[in-house]
């Protein structure tokens, strides 16, 4: 027993020896070669996983940035990383130097769940991945397919506003994450897969499942991804459950492929045109195309559909149960976007979607929403090959973090920056565009990565919020006050859920009848 007290003994030594060291060579270091961003004191093997282990990530950043400013360096283990919380430096970063910055950090989960990086969302920059957005743009995303798919996205409100209405005359409470939830994976999954999956419940509930588990595992810290001792360990369960996730995927795909390509030799054998394609459809017929600019394989079109499930669900869905959150904890202002939303609309018909310029305050609000949580909280990028960005030295693999969350916390940005007040963006000077030319303000990022699917995402996503304001009187249980607290994923998603009792306002089925 005291000899075993003794090894102890000499090893805790020895780690603070090892540690003092470490750090007088980091000071030394960084007084030799000025060009290091601020870096924290790091321990060894680990670097500075301790520093940012305990809160979700961007939470930690921040902590960490109020310390060491605005860019530091760190260590996840032996991998370099910078993270920045500072719209001029993100500007420097992501525009000015964009060419080195267009490649994103590739995980061991997110290798596995888009098929090797054959899908767009992660695939390096180069000839593929222009060839996709292009693609995206124009075809999967673009502006008259998501006109053709407006009469599903009201059909899919209506479902889910007559579920609210049968709850609250019950005056039965709802999971208003888990609805909300269900019904942007049942918008996403028909505009995708047409009718073979939309009209099955099992297979809708089977692919919510599977994006709330790969939106789980994408957004965590892998230990075998940056401490190269668990390189072959899978210490944390991941490729255990990420095994099961694909494994379900992509049974579900083939069969849903299969389906697929028999529908739509039918139709070319009946010589029926006016089929309104789904999102598989058209990379079906690019994939069988062999005149095509790139050939698709069948794992890109799997890949490609994973990531329309992983942006347009949880996303969509967690933006919508943050914004009904703030807007329960701040009832005045609740109380001004229902009145904007009575003014111009009333109760003689449901909001549409044509109805949303004709709603500034409720626009703000939702950019307020995204100022405070926005969907994806950290932006990370990987710098390809040696630069220099304000000053200093960015190694080639150096992963990248830009602190969105943090940029909305900031008190020099934003004046009372905790507080939800959606004012802040109805002058003319704070208009702030959202798709990334305000860089203290861009949730969907910018530049050549920034989210394809934006446009999608602001038709949906404030008018079925609206519909919500519009139809509900929202009731929570003890002091009336929401939990704010968070949970790291590469979403945003809320740690505990939102549980409220919609009261109907006025019977709005005969709108959608």
């Amino acid at each position: 027993m005291a000899e075993m007290l003794d090894y102890i003994r000499l090893l805790f030594v020895w780690l603070l020896s090892t540690i003092a060291i470490q750090a007088i060579l980091t000071r030394k270091k960084n007084k030799n070669h000025p060009s290091t961003p601020p870096t924290p004191p790091a321990l060894p093997i680990i670097g500075h996983f301790h520093l940012i282990a305990k809160l979700p990530p961007h939470q930690s950043f921040h902590k960490l940035s109020i310390r060491y400013g605005p860019i530091m360096q760190l260590f996840i283990g032996s991998i370099p990383c910078v993270v920045i919380s500072s719209p001029d430096i993100v500007k420097e970063f992501l525009k000015t130097h964009e060419s080195y910055f267009s490649n994103r950090f590739i995980s061991s989960v997110i290798h596995n769940l888009t098929y090797g990086s054959k899908d767009f969302i992660f695939a390096p920059y180069g000839e593929y991945w222009k060839f996709i957005k292009k693609i995206c743009m124009s075809e999967l995303l673009g502006g008259r397919t998501l006109d053709k798919f407006l009469p599903l996205r009201q059909k899919e409100t209506m479902r889910f506003l007559r579920l609210l209405q049968t709850k609250g005359e019950a005056r039965e409470a709802v999971n208003v994450g888990g609805e909300l939830l269900n019904l942007t994976n049942r918008i996403i999954t028909t505009m995708a897969m047409s009718k073979t999956c939309a009209e099955n419940d099992s297979d809708v509930e089977d692919i919510r499942k599977m994006v709330q588990d790969s939106v789980e595992l994408s957004g965590r810290f892998n230990l075998s991804d940056f401490i190269w001792f668990f390189k072959n360990w899978d210490m944390q369960g991941f490729n255990k459950r990420l095994k099961v996730v694909m494994e379900r995927f992509d049974t579900l795909m083939e069969r849903v492929i299969r389906e697929h390509q028999v529908e739509m030799k039918k139709r070319k054998e009946k010589g029926e045109g006016d089929h309104v394609r789904d999102l598989l459809d058209i990379l079906l017929e690019m994939h069988e195309n062999e005149n095509t600019e790139i050939k698709l394989t069948r794992e890109n079109v799997k890949a490609l559909i994973l990531d329309i499930f992983m942006a347009g669900t949880e996303t969509s869905a967690t933006t919508i149960e943050w914004a009904l959150a703030e807007l329960i904890n701040n009832p005045h202002v609740m109380e001004k976007a229902r009145k904007e939303i009575d003014s111009q609309i009333g109760r003689s018909r449901l909001i549409q979607e044509s109805d949303l310029p004709n709603l500034p305050y409720l626009r703000a609000t939702l950019k307020e929403t995204l100022r405070l949580h926005p969907t994806v909280p950290v932006v990370v990028r990987e710098s390809s090959e040696n630069c220099n960005v304000c000053g200093f030295e960015i190694p080639a693999k150096t992963i990248l973090f830009s602190n969105l969350w943090s940029m909305g916390r900031d008190p020099k940005l934003w004046e009372n920056p905790y507080e939800f007040k959606p004012e802040r963006f109805m002058s003319e000077e704070n208009k702030f565009d959202v798709r990334g030319q305000n860089f203290q303000f861009m949730p969907f990022g910018t530049g050549r990565r920034s989210c394809p699917g934006a446009s999608l995402a602001l038709q949906a996503v404030p008018t079925n919020l609206a519909a919500m304001i519009q139809c509900f009187e929202w009731k929570v249980g003890g002091n009336g006050k929401v939990n704010m607290d968070e949970k790291a994923a590469t979403s945003l998603p809320r740690a505990h859920p939102l549980i409220c009792v919609p009261i109907p306002r006025f019977n709005c089925f005969p709108f959608g009848e």
